[in-house]
């Protein structure tokens, strides 16, 4: 593997926007907009398009440097952005929802049950079963939709790599129903914490809110990248020397005798763990569809579930946990989501250096929305919103963080589906499908460079594999997004 040349920081993507939306506060001129009715079942005031117009520079002057009793500026717009909102909404009540699932989440992987279940599953049968292929594909796509699994694929393309070579297959299957997978289900998510919750929140749209669509819309995803992945495996393992691998992977094939990975029998208390895990997602989603939970509820039943696998753990006595390991395991996830957090309050704090989202009050955002309506306008419903994929697709190739592209991108989405006629929900289902499956071919995804370094696979080979298959996910994504528009998605 060649080294990769490391792109920015997304947090040094943010402060340079940051800066520019300083400068823009004092340089570009500012407007407001006219509410005209509501929208939506909620209520939410609607932007009438036609009433947009600048403000004298006395009314709308630009952002201090150092902002003092409440005022916004340079140095504090951190702090604003991290103390807005309130508990239903962006940043305030995200943060805490973030933190809650993040610890919880860190509980139930610290038990081992799910690392054990993937294992032996992987073992039944010497990885030779051809229904393996797609079974392992949809664990994977659920990992990605129910919890972000990502960067946590790595270690499974470490561990399944040699065993599916041996078995036939080679290291291009391996990334395909781990990283691949867990891309899929990101990308198509009905409850992903770190993509899909923080887009809604910031666009105003109930959490987890239209969940029936992105339902059928993961079963459809999965469903066909599985078969596809299936059929594949099987061409290789009549004929190994079709794989653009096949010289990468023969040093694997040459150690017959390596040794296999001993894995313990499943437990009591590993299946009692996962039947929980399994019953939570219902829970949640029972909650949201018929009881209408919103962030703290469902921020509840995490804690629930947490709560209840830390003590399963120790009832039955998993291997290598303790009460002060769960403890510590809750503390490191809720730290591992203090970076999307803080992407979230960052770009909160732009929106508020612009002069903030509130269309009646004077800011560079009103005046950006205008100019990019005007010409969205010109194009249908299902045009506009398919303009937002495109645009979120090529941004994900340079803010690889899906909860920095959320934060980012969704506070000027959002008003601009208004202006379009767009739900806000489908701009939303923009965002997820643009932002999860670039993430299959972007050279700045963490995640994906690490898979491929785990197969010994470079980037290059695995973009002549790949392309076309990803342009076909694409395309898939194209007619959803359609068939939103057309259907007022909400």
């Amino acid at each position: 593997m060649q080294a990769k040349a490391q792109g920015p920081d997304t947090l040094l993507i943010l402060l340079a926007v940051a800066i520019l939306a300083f400068a823009a506060s004092w340089l570009a001129p500012k407007g407001v907009f006219e509410l005209a009715g509501v929208v939506g079942a909620g209520g939410r005031p609607a932007i009438d398009p036609t009433s947009f117009h600048i403000v004298p520079a006395s009314e709308g002057g630009g952002a201090p440097f150092f902002g003092s009793g409440g005022e916004v500026g340079f140095l504090n717009f951190l702090f604003e952005g991290l103390v807005s909102g309130d508990r239903n909404a962006a940043t305030v009540g995200l943060m805490a929802f973030l933190l809650i699932v993040g610890g919880s989440f860190g509980v139930v992987m610290r038990t081992g049950a799910v690392e054990r279940g993937l294992r032996i599953l992987m073992t039944w049968g010497g990885a030779g079963g051809g229904w393996l292929i797609p079974v392992l594909f949809a664990i994977f796509a659920l990992g990605g939709a129910v919890f972000g699994m990502g960067e946590e694929a790595i270690v499974f393309v470490l561990i399944l790599s040699p065993a599916l070579i041996r078995a036939g297959y080679d290291s291009l299957t391996a990334v395909l129903v781990t990283y691949v997978a867990t891309q899929v289900g990101f990308a198509t998510s009905w409850m992903n914490p770190f993509g899909l919750v923080i887009a809604q929140g910031i666009a105003g749209v109930p959490i987890l809110s239209g969940m029936a669509l992105r339902l059928a819309m993961f079963a459809a995803f999965t469903g066909l990248a599985a078969l596809a992945t299936w059929r594949y495996a099987r061409q290789i393992k009549a004929r190994p020397q079709r794989s653009l691998t096949y010289r990468i992977d023969e040093a694997v094939r040459a150690r017959s005798a390596e040794t296999v990975i001993e894995v313990r029998r499943l437990g009591t208390g590993d299946i009692a763990i996962l039947i929980l895990l399994a019953a939570t997602i219902a829970w949640i989603a029972w909650g949201v569809v018929a009881e209408g939970y919103y962030l703290a509820e469902i921020a509840g039943q995490f804690l629930a579930l947490g709560l209840a696998a830390g003590v399963l753990a120790l009832a039955f006595r998993l291997p290598d946990v303790d009460a002060n390991g769960l403890a510590g395991a809750f503390r490191e996830g809720a730290v591992q989501m203090a970076p999307a957090v803080i992407v979230v309050a960052i770009a909160k704090g732009i929106v508020l250096l612009l002069g903030g989202d509130d269309p009646t009050r004077p800011s560079v955002l009103n005046t950006l929305l205008d100019l990019v309506g005007s010409w969205a306008s010109h194009l249908p419903d299902w045009g506009a919103a398919l303009s937002m994929l495109g645009l979120q697709s090529v941004l994900n190739l340079f803010i690889a963080s899906g909860s920095g592209q959320a934060a980012l991108t969704m506070p000027l989405m959002a008003p601009l589906a208004d202006l379009t006629g767009v739900t806000r929900q489908t701009s939303v289902l923009a965002f997820q499908l643009g932002d999860g499956l670039t993430n299959i071919v972007c050279p700045a995804s963490a995640a994906l460079m690490g898979s491929l370094a785990a197969a010994r696979i470079d980037w290059a080979t695995w973009l002549r594999f790949i392309w076309k298959p990803t342009l076909a996910l694409l395309g898939l994504a194209v007619a959803f997004v359609v068939v939103a528009t057309l259907t007022g998605y909400r």
